[in-house]
């Protein structure tokens, strides 16, 4: 009823939508004929009756109330129905600008953003310089992982790590069964690297979530960090990867040192500090 409200007549687009009514917004006679549904069905919906509602009549109804991505997920939920999978609001698009300034703020720890595919959108100047994010290395991170010769060079766990970060991947397909870009990434990958199809074919699937990572960094030495994969709801689009140094290691006195202007002509011109 309180979506009803705030959408009138002539916004509806109903003939005579300008003239003046006791109430504001929508009658539940109009949403029934907007959505092509009978008005007693309509009445019993808002009632909460024992109904047959399917996923189509409520799509129609969503559309009529003009209701978020967000409302939207939350009447299927109120008839019973599973959810469908979120989507981006169009309000919500300048939300990326304050997730470049999130990976900025973690400085001096690494973090990225990354869209759907694992292309990468962003990453900070730490990202740069401890996983060596760069123009002109493959901006899909997955390709990065298992063709980067730097990346490979530096992450001293890459075997161990390496069945988990394709079990993601494999996790983030299952969840857009249709989309063609994920599986032109598995057909690139598989041309490229043996070691991503043997992989590949074990068909093994693990919600992404926290890994632990040992890179080599050829100023600072062993880095120990642990990466943590977070969803924002409002972009569902994006995810970001935080990178935290492990307790019990000098990794934070390590990654403060790389962020300083002494750490950063130290990365210039590599001399080991202990």
């Amino acid at each position: 009823m309180s979506r009803r409200a705030r959408i009138s007549p002539a916004e509806a687009g109903l003939p005579g939508g300008g003239a003046r009514r006791r109430t504001p917004g929508l009658r539940r006679e109009e949403v029934a004929v907007l959505a092509g549904v009978g008005a007693s069905w309509y009445q019993w919906l808002e009632q909460g009756r024992a109904i047959t509602v399917s996923p189509q009549v409520l799509d129609a109804v969503a559309r009529v109330l003009r209701l978020t991505g967000a409302e939207r997920r939350h009447l299927y939920a109120l008839a019973g129905l599973n959810p469908p999978r979120p989507e981006v609001d169009r309000a919500a698009l300048d939300v990326s600008e304050g997730l470049h300034r999130l990976i900025d703020t973690w400085m001096p720890y690494p973090a990225h953003i990354m869209d759907i595919h694992w292309n990468c959108v962003t990453f900070n100047d730490a990202a740069a310089t401890v996983l060596g994010m760069r123009a002109e290395s493959p901006q899909n991170c997955l390709v990065a992982y298992f063709t980067d010769p730097l990346y490979r060079e530096r992450a001293k766990s890459w075997e161990t790590n390496a069945p988990q970060v394709v079990a993601h991947f494999r996790a983030a397909y299952s969840d857009h069964p249709e989309d063609e870009g994920f599986a032109e990434l598995v057909a690139e990958l598989g041309e490229l690297s043996e070691e991503f199809v043997e992989l590949w074919n074990r068909r093994d699937v693990v919600t992404g979530g926290m890994m632990a990572k040992e890179l080599a960094h050829p100023v600072v030495g062993a880095l120990h960090v642990e990466s943590t994969q977070l969803k924002v709801p409002a972009r569902p689009d994006l995810s970001i990867v935080l990178h935290n140094p492990q307790p019990h290691t000098d990794t934070a006195r390590k990654l403060e040192w790389l962020a300083s202007p002494e750490g950063r002509r130290g990365a210039r011109y590599p001399v080991a500090v202990g």
